[in-house]
């Protein structure tokens, strides 16, 4: 039996009456972009995360880049400016910091694969303005020491949500606990478009205003442009494909926990390690695996899909040259170990025992 890593086709085909008919109205309205469908979904989105503001634009790394150059548009950062990003992050979070030529300080993860709280404070320099927080894995990455830190150092707190949709912290939702927030849409988030598609949060009404600005080429009026824009918009079949999907996003997020408390239940720890996150939405299932690539070959070989998350990090990146001399050992640790197992909505409970299966030969036999 093939078991797939990500099935986006079953994913979808499961609101697949939904979306058609959410597509079909878009598309006989004759208005496809800045209409009815993406002020629907803005609305909606907002109300889901907890917040006054959602502003829709192409996708999660614009949403980011928007975020940094509202601020700079503001006065609230200045190039040159740092910013605490986790190590182990995904490129896209530094890029929306290089970008707006801020500095990124790398800080190492801890034993859940998130930002290490305990190490930002020794990593703030009096150049330090901002905490980039990623809820990398769909895992929380909030903490009380964050919230206190950026507290006593007046510092904003950005979150990136692109891997988080549905977090709760606190009894608030990630999107709304920092001063403004990014998420991503991409197909194979939580909540993923057909396409690419992102968003920005934020209780800041000036700072949503300036980034719809910012993100319809600088315009306040039609023909009227106060900045320097770009063109990131979300556009109304992805709109409204979103409001289809989000209606189901809690319960998928209850399928991908249900998939990893199986995993955690009946995987053997020898040659493998969990991660085993206190709050998670499971948008991936990370192990790690001294011998990670040999498992992966292994599997692939048995027909389940794996993949990694993120076999080179940004300080080994080529498009960073003046870090490649770093060495950040939990980083590449992760980079050298890590493997993203099965988990989405639409898995089998018999996908999930073959893969608990699968795993536990290869341990026995190797």
């Amino acid at each position: 039996m093939k078991t797939d890593y990500l099935n986006l086709q079953r994913i979808t085909r499961q609101h697949a009456s939904e979306i058609h008919e959410a597509v079909e109205k878009v598309v006989n309205s004759g208005w496809y972009l800045q209409g009815e469908a993406t002020n629907d979904f803005e609305t909606s989105y907002a109300k889901y995360i907890g917040t006054q503001h959602c502003i829709g634009c192409g996708n999660g790394l614009d949403a980011l880049t928007l975020i940094f150059r509202a601020y700079k548009v503001l006065g609230k950062l200045h190039e040159g400016d740092e910013v605490i990003v986790p190590a182990n992050t995904y490129i896209a979070s530094i890029l929306s910091l290089t970008e707006n030529r801020l500095k990124p300080i790398l800080v190492e993860p801890d034993a859940f694969l998130q930002l290490d709280a305990t190490r930002i404070e020794t990593a703030i320099t009096p150049k330090t303005r901002a905490v980039l927080l990623v809820h990398l894995y769909g895992t929380c990455a909030m903490n009380d020491l964050i919230n206190d830190i950026c507290h006593r150092h007046s510092l904003l707190l950005i979150e990136d949500n692109a891997q988080g949709h549905g977090l709760i912290w606190h009894g608030k939702r990630t999107g709304s606990i920092g001063d403004a927030a990014a998420h991503s849409f991409y197909p194979g988030k939580n909540l993923g478009a057909l396409g690419d598609a992102g968003a920005v949060t934020t209780d800041d009404e000036t700072l949503a205003m300036t980034i719809r600005s910012l993100g319809n080429y600088g315009s306040s009026h039609k023909y009227v442009f106060p900045y320097q824009g770009l063109n990131s918009r979300l556009d109304e079949v992805q709109a409204a494909v979103l409001k289809v999907k989000l209606k189901y996003l809690d319960d998928d997020n209850q399928r991908r926990k249900t998939i990893a408390e199986r995993y955690d239940e009946g995987l053997n720890q020898g040659s493998i390690k969990l991660v085993r996150p206190d709050n998670s939405v499971y948008h991936i299932y990370p192990i790690l695996c001294k011998k990670r690539d040999k498992l992966q070959e292994y599997l692939t070989s048995k027909g389940i899909g794996t993949m990694i998350h993120y076999p080179i990090p940004p300080h080994q990146q080529a498009c960073y040259p003046e870090w490649n001399s770093l060495h950040l050992p939990l980083t590449e640790h992760i980079a050298q170990t890590e493997l993203s197992l099965p988990c989405h909505p639409a898995m089998t409970d018999e996908e999930v025992e073959t893969v608990i299966q699968t795993i536990n030969h290869w341990s026995e036999t190797y």
